[in-house]
Parts: C-alpha cells; sequence; structure tokens
C-alpha cells in the first residue's frame, strides 16, 4: 500500500506544478499587459497593423489539406447504418461520392473501411455485419472510380463501441463504418 502511494505522490507534485505555471490573467488586472493600436503601420486608422486575415475567414477558398476542411463533405468520415442493415442510407451518398472522387484524383490515398456494429447479437454475426457495411461503402466507391488497391475493408463487429452505454441512442452511433486516410 506504502509503495503505490509513493507512486502517486511524484505525479500530483508534477500536477500541481503545471496547474501553478498557468498563465492565465487574473481579473484584478495582473498578468500580461495588453496594449491597442488606433492606427495600422500604413497609417490607413484600421488597427490591423497593415496584416490581414486568411483567405478561408473571408470566403476565399480552404488552402489546406481537403481533408482537413471543416466546411467539405470530406470532413465527414463516419457513416452509420440502420439496425441489422449494410444498406448505405441515402443521406450518405454524397458524402461517399466526395470520398471517392478525392481518392479517384490522389491515386496515392488509402483509406481503411472499419466496419462496426452494435452489442446486438452475437460476436460472429456483429463481425460479419460490420464487415458487409465496409463493403457496402467499398462497393460504392468502386462503383465511382476509386481503385481497389485504395481500399483495405476491416470489420470490428462489436469490440470498438463508439458508445458505452446501452441505449437506442448508444446502439446507433456504434452501427457505423468509419472511413480511416
Amino acid at each position: 500500500m506504502k509503495k503505490v502511494l509513493f507512486l502517486w505522490i511524484p505525479v500530483l507534485l508534477l500536477l500541481l506544478l503545471v496547474a501553478g505555471c498557468s498563465s492565465t490573467p487574473t481579473s484584478d488586472g495582473e498578468g500580461a499587459e495588453v496594449t491597442e493600436q488606433s492606427t495600422g503601420a500604413d497609417g490607413s486608422g484600421d488597427g490591423s497593423g497593415g496584416a490581414s486575415t486568411s483567405a478561408a475567414s473571408q470566403g476565399g477558398e480552404w488552402q489546406g489539406d481537403p481533408l482537413e476542411n471543416p466546411n467539405s463533405l470530406l470532413a465527414t468520415r463516419v457513416i452509420y447504418f440502420d439496425f441489422d442493415q449494410s444498406t448505405v442510407r441515402s443521406e450518405y451518398l454524397d458524402v461517399i461520392q466526395a470520398h471517392a472522387d478525392y481518392l479517384a484524383a490522389n491515386p496515392q490515398a488509402v483509406v481503411r473501411l472499419e466496419g462496426h456494429a452494435d452489442e446486438k447479437g452475437t460476436r460472429e454475426y456483429n463481425l460479419g455485419l460490420g464487415e458487409n457495411r465496409a463493403n457496402s461503402v467499398r462497393s460504392l466507391m468502386l462503383a465511382q472510380g476509386v481503385s481497389d488497391n485504395q481500399l483495405v475493408v476491416v470489420s470490428y463487429g462489436e469490440e470498438r463501441p463508439a458508445a458505452f452505454e446501452h441505449n437506442e441512442e448508444s446502439w446507433a452511433l456504434n452501427r457505423r463504418v468509419e472511413l480511416i486516410y
């Protein structure tokens, strides 16, 4: 018991040290001083200092990796399924099309399609159902021009739940295929 206690003491001290070194300013004005500029470096008076914001915040196009664009269909990487079904819902067809277009345009990219199921049914049945779900997504992508060597199908069945509660909302979250690049 004492040995376990002595192992936790350094961890607690480290946590206290990190919490004590916080640099957030206090409410009484202590902390870093912030000064405001009323005119920019170009004398425009807009206070921007001649700097401009990124194009993404001005309504321009995304400049980074398309997979990281939060406003793109590519940001959706989970396809949900109905109970005991492996048919892709119509609401996800555009998402699958967007991923298929990305994969067709980037032949070096590979995606792992991870099939999952809820806890209902036997372990073997759920592994098969997860595989069928992943293969449904795979078939749609192949039909849209994705190369077979860009798709890897894996089934986890009920072994990796997204939600652990035992209710309909959790089970619905666990009936899915995840696209992992």
